[in-house]
C-alpha cells in the first residue's frame, strides 16, 4: 500500500482516551476517520467530544474555522465492524489483553479487505503474538502512541516477526502526516521507550533500598545534578505504582530475569499497601498537604584545611574548595580529605589512597559539580567532617546533598545504567541510535537522549563507571554492554557510530 502524498481512510477500533487521541490527530491531518467501539454509543460520544474539542481549538486560535469544520466532518461513528470495510488502515486501541486483541483480529479479517493494514496500539504485548493467529499476519504491525496523543509527538512503529516491510513503511509515512516522529523498532519487550526507561526508576529504587539517601534527596540530586524535570519518585507517584510496578515486573520477566531490569521489593510492598502515589493521596510522598517539602540539609561549618585527592575533575573540585575560603593543604595529614569519585564508593577510594576515612568525604566528580554537588560519606566519616564538607561545598551558593556511601553516588550510577541499556538496545538492533534517542527524549522527556548523553560524558568514562561498579558490587546489572565497551575502546560516538556490531 502506498499512502505517501494522500490521506488514507483510517478506522479506529476502541474509543477510549487513546483511540480519541489518534482520531483527533488523524482527522486534523485530512484523513477520513471511521470510529467503532463495542460499547453502544461510545463511538458517537467520541465524535461529539472531538467536535467540541475542535471548536475549542478554533476559539483559541489554534485552528481556523474552516480547518475545525473540515476536521469534524471527517469523523464518522459506525455501529458495527462490517461498517469498517472501506478502511485502508485500521488501528485498534482496545483493552490491553492478548485474548481480546486476538479475537478482534479474527473478526476484522472477515470484514476488511486483504489490502487493509491492521495496526495495534499495544504498549506492552507482543505484536507477533497478536498477529500469529491471523490468516494474513504479514499486514499486522505495532503502532504505539503515547498519551496524550496530540502532545506526545512520538510514535513507535513496531515490526513483528511476521510483519512485512511495507507495513512499517506505510505507518512511518502516516506518522509524518500526523505530525509525529516515527521511531522504528523490532518487536521486543518494552519496544524502545518502556525498555530504555527501565534504568531511571529501578536504579532509584535500588539506591533507596541500599539506604544511600532518602526519597527527597535522590529526587533533588537527579533534578539538580542531572537535569531531569521530575525526580524518579515524583514520576512514580505521578504515574502510579499500580501502573509502573507491573511494567517493571513484566519487562524483567519477559527478558528472562535480566539483572539490568530487576524490580524492587520496595515498590511491590508499597503497591500492596495501596501507596500508589498522587491518585491515592500518598505514595513516596504524602500529598495530604499539597506539594511535599524537599528542603535540603545545610551547614555553616568549615574545615580548617582541606586536601583534594587526584582524580576526575580534580582541578575543578580544587577551584571550588579554594573559592570557599578554606585553605588548601599540601598533604592529607590533619586535613579534610575530598576524594573525586568515578564509579567508586568513598570507602574503596580511601582504602586505595590510604586515607583516614574519618576525615574523608567523596564527591561526584561528573554530575552537578557546578549546580548540585553530591557528597559521599564513608561509614567512618565523623559527623563534624560531614558538616564541614557540606558547608564548604555550599559556600558559593550552590546546592549540595550529603549521602551515605555508594558506588557511583546517585547520578553517576543512574545515568550510566540509562546509557548502558540504550547501548544494549542498539546492540540487539532493536532500533537505530537516532531512533533510540528520539524515542527517549520525546517519549520520556529526558534532558537528552541516552546515547547523546553518553557522548557528552564520554563513552570511556561511562564504561569506566560501569566497570568499577561491577567490580565492587559483583552485580551483573552494571556489566557494560559490548556495544558501549567497543565504541569506548575505539573512541567512537554512540549516537553516530561506525556501522556494524
Amino acid at each position: 500500500m502506498a499512502i505517501a502524498g494522500r490521506a488514507p481512510v483510517i478506522a479506529l477500533v476502541g474509543c477510549g482516551v487513546m483511540g480519541r487521541g489518534i482520531a483527533q490527530v488523524a482527522a486534523a491531518a485530512d484523513c477520513p476517520v471511521l470510529l467503532f467501539d463495542a460499547r453502544e454509543g461510545a463511538a458517537r460520544e467520541a465524535c461529539d467530544t472531538l467536535a467540541a474539542l475542535f471548536d475549542k481549538l478554533q476559539a483559541r486560535g489554534k485552528m481556523t474555522t474552516a480547518a475545525a469544520s473540515q476536521a469534524k466532518g471527517r469523523l464518522t461513528p459506525v455501529t458495527a465492524l462490517r461498517d469498517l470495510a472501506t478502511a485502508e488502515i485500521l488501528i485498534e486501541a482496545i483493552v490491553e489483553s492478548l485474548d481480546a486483541k486476538r479475537q478482534l483480529m479474527a473478526a476484522l479479517e472477515d470484514v476488511v479487505p486483504a489490502s487493509c493494514l491492521i495496526a495495534t496500539n499495544t504498549s506492552s504485548l507482543s505484536v507477533t503474538a497478536i498477529a500469529a493467529q491471523c490468516r494474513h499476519p504479514g499486514r499486522v504491525g505495532g503502532y504505539h502512541f503515547f498519551n496524550p496523543v496530540p502532545l506526545m509527538k512520538v510514535v513507535e512503529v513496531i515490526d513483528g516477526a511476521l510483519t512485512e516491510a511495507w507495513v512499517g513503511d506505510a505507518l512511518t509515512a502516516l506518522s509524518h502526516r500526523l505530525g509525529h516522529r516515527p521511531v522504528r523498532a523490532r518487536d521486543t519487550p518494552g519496544f524502545i521507550v518502556n525498555h530504555a526507561g527501565r534504568g531511571y526508576g529501578t536504579e532509584a529504587l535500588k539506591i533507596l533500598g541500599e539506604t544511600v539517601a532518602d526519597v527527597a534527596t535522590i529526587d533533588r540530586i537527579l533534578k539538580g545534578a542531572a537535569g531531569f524535570r521530575m525526580g524518579p519518585f515524583e514520576l512514580l507517584d505521578l504515574t502510579g505504582l499500580d501502573v509502573s510496578h507491573p511494567v517493571m515486573e513484566s519487562i524483567y520477566r519477559q527478558y528472562y530475569d535480566e539483572p539490568r531490569f530487576r524490580p524492587s521489593p520496595i515498590a511491590a510492598q508499597r503497591l500492596m499497601a495501596g501507596l500508589l502515589g498522587r491518585k491515592s493521596g500518598r505514595g513516596f510522598y504524602d500529598y495530604a498537604e499539597g506539594t511535599p517539602n524537599q528542603t535540603p540539609v545545610t551547614s555553616a561549618s568549615r574545615p580548617t584545611f582541606a586536601w583534594v585527592a587526584p582524580g576526575h575533575n580534580h582541578v575543578q573540585v580544587t577551584d571550588i574548595v579554594r573559592a570557599s575560603g578554606v585553605p588548601l593543604s599540601a598533604t592529607s595529614d590533619a586535613a579534610l580529605c575530598v576524594v573525586p569519585l568515578l564509579g567508586e564508593d568513598a570507602s574503596s577510594a580511601c582504602t586505595r589512597l590510604k586515607l583516614d576515612a574519618r576525615r574523608s568525604v567523596g564527591i561526584d566528580a561528573v554530575f552537578g559539580v557546578t549546580t548540585h554537588r553530591t557528597l559521599v560519606a564513608t561509614p567512618a566519616t565523623s559527623d563534624s567532617c560531614r558538616m564541614e564538607a557540606l558547608g564548604m561545598f555550599t559556600a558559593d551558593g550552590a546546592a549540595a546533598s550529603l549521602i551515605q556511601d555508594s558506588v557511583g553516588a546517585v547520578a553517576q550510577r543512574t545515568i550510566a545504567l540509562i546509557v548502558n541499556i540504550a547501548s544494549d538496545i542498539a546492540q540487539q538492533n532493536i532500533a537505530t541510535p537516532q531512533d533510540i534517542d528520539a524515542a527517549v527524549t520525546l517519549g520520556l522527556g529526558y534532558p537528552q537522549g541516552p546515547l547523546a548523553w553518553g557522548d557528552a560524558i564520554g563513552p570511556q568514562i561511562v564504561a569506566d563507571i560501569l566497570s568499577t561498579m561491577l567490580a565492587i558490587t559483583g552485580d551483573p546489572r552494571y556489566r557494560p554492554s559490548p556495544w558501549l565497551r567497543r565504541r569506548a575502546q575505539l573512541g567512537l560516538s554512540l549516537l553516530h557510530p561506525a556501522a556494524g556490531n
